[in-house]
């Protein structure tokens, strides 16, 4: 399984699982993404720290860290 982090720039993916735990794992369930979201990756940073997003229809920075703990899988797999 594939994180969010893996996923290149221009790609769809759709979340399937949240690995992270405590505040991490709520964190990201109040920025909107939750099993079966559509995500688009828009941009990585240099150094691949933050990554930017559309979730949602609205756009959204993460931490390497917190892509991590993002699972996902292709659009085209139900």
């Amino acid at each position: 399984m594939s994180t969010l982090k893996d996923v290149k720039v221009g790609e769809k993916c759709v979340v399937s699982k949240l690995t992270g735990e405590g505040a991490i794992k709520r964190r990201i369930m109040d920025m909107g993404l939750t099993k079966n979201t559509e995500v688009l990756v828009h941009k990585v940073a240099p150094l691949g720290d933050p990554i930017e997003v559309t979730v949602r229809g609205y756009e959204l920075s993460l931490r390497k860290d917190e892509a991590q703990c993002i699972e996902v899988r292709d659009v085209a797999v139900a």
